[in-house]
């Protein structure tokens, strides 16, 4: 998973950060390492429904009361 890049003769080193951070996204290993990052445990598709429902409820209520001038 090492990415290994060396300079050729006359390259510049902006040229050399490109060619290195191209293989990067090429191959994968940031959106891998981002994704473990991020992990969380499998959940149902109805749990992932019920808890996007109350998320919509509570960011309505909440905008209700901003319009109102609540807190």
């Amino acid at each position: 998973m090492i990415q290994v890049t060396r300079k050729d003769g006359n390259e510049a080193n902006e040229n050399l950060i490109r060619r290195f951070n191209r293989k990067v996204l090429q191959s994968g290993v940031l959106s891998t390492a981002k994704s473990m990052q991020r992990f969380s445990k499998p959940i149902s598709k109805v749990e992932r429904r019920k808890k996007a429902i109350v998320r919509r409820e509570r960011k309505a209520d909440k905008l209700a009361k901003a319009r109102l001038g609540l807190r």
